[in-house]
């Protein structure tokens, strides 16, 4: 049987393998000397690699970089080395044409290409993975998801974080062992740097959402409130990302979103002179307790026994998870955290079945973030899923 008619087959009967509990780094395929033809999509001087999405491949031993495109000669050059592709190109198109790849790796961070570089991948067929965020707003969301569905496509986003098996260990101790009992709220916030406030929401805050509907389901309602200089922001200062993201506004936004259960899930972001990037994460509050999720490389989640949510009750102190899994580092160490979305891919290709982190998912958390700028045009609330797909900032007045 051919590759390409084995990568699109059908398999009767298929269905989702279960959430990581426990990894292994050496889930390589059985059969080494099968290889996917991989390509690289990047930009040098419009988004660059993001977080190094060029050397993914390289997790696999049943993967080869055949080619790598970047209009950047210099930035071309220095990552095909870094990744061993056989092949460079000046046009990502024409490297799609030429190669017909199985696999692509879309890196740029900028969202303002994204939708390009998807519909072109969808032209030849391929499976991939994508920069977060997905897009710059829904309707070019709903374009893509639609083109990867059509022709059955298998796409996934970098959300390294939600794919750790050891957040997929936590939500099974959080909400079906009751580490911290019931669960009240959630809240998130963004890193508060630089691009606190609507660079932050977009930037940052795509993966608090994310992490948020893996846990607590789909959003029904958002409210939001959004300021400058601690007034209500306006038409007036709505500007472009300090990359090319799409519009935003706000230098403080405070968001609060309906999840099942009645639980409130909020996000905030707020200029100050004393930004603290390690506040970004989640934090989960129960009946019993606190359980938090900071996002570095590999997530950091601890919990805390105190019914009070308070410094000086019967415990304060925190305690790393019960029984959380061994993980394994697998070379190249600086993107070995992504192995788990990349090995999910390929599985997903074989039993025809969607990825456990989809271009769905991203479309989700692209949702979350558009909902706290349409919020304000509906008198600071508005029901998910959106009606209006376009940017609300388009609609601002």
């Amino acid at each position: 049987m051919k590759r390409r008619d084995f990568l699109y087959r059908t398999v009767a009967g298929t269905v989702a393998a279960p959430l990581f509990y426990t990894y292994n780094a050496n889930v390589h395929a059985q059969e080494t000397d099968k290889k996917y033809r991989a390509c690289v999509i990047g930009d040098t001087k419009q988004g660059g690699y993001g977080h190094d999405l060029h050397l993914m491949w390289a997790l696999r031993d049943d993967v080869e970089v055949v080619g790598l495109a970047d209009p950047d000669e210099a930035g071309r050059v220095q990552r095909a080395e870094q990744c061993n592709a056989l092949r460079t190109y000046a046009d990502y198109r024409e490297m799609l044409e030429k190669e017909q790849p199985d696999l692509v790796s879309i890196a740029p961070r900028w969202t303002i290409h994204h939708k390009e570089y998807l519909l072109a991948c969808a032209d030849v067929n391929a499976h991939g993975i994508i920069e977060k965020p997905v897009t710059v707003d829904l309707a070019e969301a709903d374009e893509v998801v639609e083109a990867m569905k059509s022709k059955n496509l298998k796409w996934t986003i970098a959300f390294n974080f939600r794919a750790s098996p050891e957040v997929a260990h936590a939500k099974r101790l959080i909400f079906e062992e009751d580490l911290i009992g019931e669960i009240l709220e959630v809240r998130g916030r963004g890193k508060e740097d630089h691009r606190a406030g609507g660079e932050d929401l977009v930037v940052l805050g795509v993966h608090n959402f994310d992490m948020m509907c893996y846990m607590l389901g789909r959003p029904h309602w958002c409210m939001a409130d959004i300021t400058v200089d601690d007034r209500q922001a306006t038409h007036a200062d709505v500007r472009e990302a300090s990359e090319p993201l799409g519009p935003i506004v706000g230098d403080s936004i405070h968001a609060t979103f309906g999840f099942d259960k009645g639980i409130p899930g909020s996000f905030a972001s707020k200029k100050n002179q004393a930004g603290f990037p390690g506040r970004w994460g989640i934090d989960f509050y129960g009946t019993r307790g606190i359980a938090t999720i900071r996002m570095t490389t590999l997530p950091q989640i601890a919990y805390i026994e105190e019914p009070s949510w308070a410094p000086g009750g019967r415990s304060s102190e925190w305690q790393r998870l019960p029984d959380r899994p061994r993980i394994e580092r697998r070379e190249p160490l600086q993107v070995s955290h992504y192995a788990p979305i990349i090995d999910d891919l390929i599985a997903a290709i074989e039993e025809d079945r969607e990825p456990m982190v989809s271009l769905e998912d991203g479309r989700l958390a692209t949702e979350m973030i558009q909902a706290v700028f349409e919020a304000p045009l509906h008198g600071g609330r508005v029901d998910l899923p959106l009606a209006a797909r376009e940017h609300p900032l388009s609609r601002w007045q």
